[in-house]
């Protein structure tokens, strides 16, 4: 089954880009982001991709402007995450053949990166929206529009977000810490799959 889990690795280093990539993938999470602010993370995504770019989808998140758009298309990279609306980096996301998740918390910020040609909304920070906001919102957005709740999500709540009509996750913190093992971090993404799985059948 195709899960809609993002997992988010803030901090990954390059050495780390291989084993962890492997972790995820064996656990079942085949969406993988290195936000830009990590240590050398186009060096990690390379890699990444080279390893496994045909059994993950992997990209960056922090993305801010269009010239790491551009970078990341180089390295071969199929995922820009973003943490606002920035309709010049989704449109140079799009013109470059990737998936763009922008980051939304309003209708006009929903409305204007599906305008400019997301593929999905990171509703950020999931927490501070709450599901009470996320369904006020989604009464007015189209119903194809793919939505994904990041930041104070986990485990624990995925059932609740999945039964107010959230399509995926962005997991970050509770999936991977620096300095985390790969068998720490692959315990903590079967934890994840499970729970999703339980709600999606």
């Amino acid at each position: 089954m195709s899960r809609e889990i993002i997992a988010i690795l803030r901090g990954l280093t390059p050495d780390e880009a291989i084993p962890m990539t492997d972790a995820l993938l064996e656990a079942g999470i085949a969406r993988i982001e290195v936000p830009l602010n990590s240590p050398n993370p186009f060096e990690s995504i390379e890699k990444m991709v080279n390893h496994a770019g045909d059994r993950a989808v992997v990209g960056a998140g922090t993305v801010l402007d269009p010239a790491s758009v551009r970078r990341l298309r180089d390295i071969g990279a199929g995922m820009v995450v973003s943490p606002d609306c920035n309709p010049d980096v989704i449109s140079e996301t799009k013109a470059a053949g990737m998936l763009s998740y922008p980051g939304v918390f309003s209708a006009t910020e929903a409305f204007a990166a599906l305008r400019a040609g997301a593929d999905g909304l990171k509703f950020f920070p999931a927490f501070k929206l709450g599901i009470d906001g996320f369904t006020a919102l989604k009464a007015v957005l189209p119903t194809s529009a793919p939505t994904f709740a990041v930041g104070g999500v986990a485990a624990e709540n995925f059932a609740e977000w999945l039964a107010a009509g959230i399509t995926g996750f962005g997991i970050g913190s509770s999936l991977y810490k620096p300095g985390q093992s790969a068998q720490e971090v692959s315990a903590s993404a079967l934890r994840h799959v499970a729970a999703y799985d339980a709600v999606v059948r």
